[in-house]
């Protein structure tokens, strides 16, 4: 019997992946780095460049816009991905609420994957 994988079960979830197949999320969860962050680290601030997009494994993050707008953020909830697509300001700081597992494909990786597999590029 097959094992589930969290990680790509995560990466289906995300809006932006959900039209790809098993083998596409196969690659991008090679190409993304996971890291553990601890509560209260801010993983972005609004108005500063982007180089990476995040996904929630475990854990919450609270979003903020102008200090004011909070949105609570939850596993497979995506964010930053603005940043591979253009490289545009920051929305939005994003502040870990509790301990964090995070998945991390940063830009470079992410022009690596679409000249790669570029299926990718058309469903994203």
């Amino acid at each position: 019997m097959r094992r589930r994988d969290p990680k790509l079960e995560r990466l289906a979830q995300v809006q932006m992946f959900s039209a790809c197949s098993k083998r596409e999320l196969s690659r991008i969860a090679a190409l993304t780095e996971e890291v553990d962050v601890p509560a209260g680290k801010v993983l972005m601030r609004q108005g500063e460049p982007g180089h990476e997009a995040f996904v929630i494994l475990e854990g919450t993050a609270r979003a903020t816009v102008r200090g004011k707008k909070s949105t609570r953020m939850r596993p497979g909830a995506c964010f930053g991905e603005m940043a591979l697509l253009h490289s545009a300001p920051r929305s939005a700081t994003v502040t870990a609420e509790s301990d964090m597992h995070l998945a991390v494909l940063n830009s470079r990786e992410f022009s690596t994957l679409l000249e790669d597999v570029p299926s990718v590029a058309r469903k994203v």
